[in-house]
C-alpha cells in the first residue's frame, strides 16, 4: 500500500509540475530561437570577419614586404649608379691629371732641350771666340817671355801654332 500512496501523492505533483515543464520547454525553445541561434550566427560572422581581417593583414604585410624589397632593390641600384658615376669622375680626373702631367713633362723636356741647344750654341760661340783670341794670347805670351828683338819671330811662331 505504501506504493499506491506514494503514487497517489506523486500524480498531483506531476500534474502541478506540467505547467512548469511546459514553461521550461517554452523558455528553452525561446532561448534557442531568440538568443542562441542569433548568437551563434553573430559569433560565426565575427569569426569570419576576424579571419578575413587576419588574411587582409597578412596580405598587407606581404605587400609591404614586397614594396620594401622593391625599394631596397631600387636603393641598391641607385647606390651602384652613384658609385659608377663617382668612379667615372675619379677616372676622368685621373686622366686629366695624367694629361696635365704629360703636358708638363713634354714642356719640361722641350725647355731642357732648348736649354741644351742654347748651352751648346753658347759653348760653340765661346770656342770660336777662344780660337780667335788664341793668336792674340799667343802673341802676348811670346812678347812677355821673349826679349824685344824677337818680335818678328813671334809672328812666325804664332802662325805656326795655328
Amino acid at each position: 500500500m505504501a506504493m499506491d500512496e506514494i503514487l497517489q501523492q506523486l500524480v498531483p505533483l506531476l500534474i502541478g509540475s506540467v505547467p512548469t515543464i511546459l514553461l521550461f520547454i517554452f523558455l528553452v525553445l525561446a532561448y534557442k530561437f531568440i538568443l542562441h541561434e542569433p548568437l551563434l550566427k553573430m559569433l560565426a560572422e565575427r569569426k569570419e570577419r576576424t579571419e578575413g581581417a587576419i588574411a587582409k593583414a597578412h596580405a598587407a604585410i606581404a605587400a609591404a614586404d614586397a614594396k620594401t624589397q622593391e625599394y631596397e632593390a631600387k636603393l641598391r641600384a641607385a647606390r651602384a649608379e652613384i658609385f659608377r658615376a663617382r668612379e667615372a669622375r675619379v677616372k676622368a680626373w685621373n686622366e686629366e691629371r695624367e694629361s696635365a702631367l704629360a703636358v708638363a713633362r713634354q714642356t719640361a723636356r722641350e725647355q731642357v732641350h732648348a736649354a741644351k741647344v742654347s748651352l751648346e750654341a753658347q759653348a760653340e760661340l765661346s770656342r770660336q771666340e777662344i780660337e780667335r783670341s788664341v793668336d792674340e794670347l799667343a802673341t802676348d805670351v811670346l812678347r812677355a817671355v821673349l826679349p824685344a828683338g824677337f818680335s818678328s819671330g813671334t809672328t812666325l811662331l804664332a802662325e805656326g801654332a795655328r
